[in-house]
């Protein structure tokens, strides 16, 4: 049984980082519509909280990488 629970737990976790994934996917390409629809630049979903949410996930483990060299 305990093998069970220990196999679930990061399946769990795997879980959990793609539906978050998939929400803030959504959220950004929500934004991406909007900007298009209001004739506003091309840049301007990035600068919206899930578009800094994806740069910031992109870009933290390289800074991290780097800093730790």
């Amino acid at each position: 049984m305990e093998k069970a629970v220990s196999n679930l737990l990061p399946l769990l976790k795997i879980i959990a980082v793609l539906a978050a994934a998939a929400f803030v996917g959504n959220w950004f390409l929500a934004e991406v519509k909007k900007a298009r629809l209001a004739g506003r630049p091309w840049h301007q979903p990035y600068v919206s909280i899930p578009g800094i949410l994806i740069m910031l996930a992109l870009l933290l483990p390289i800074l991290l990488w780097i800093i730790k060299r």
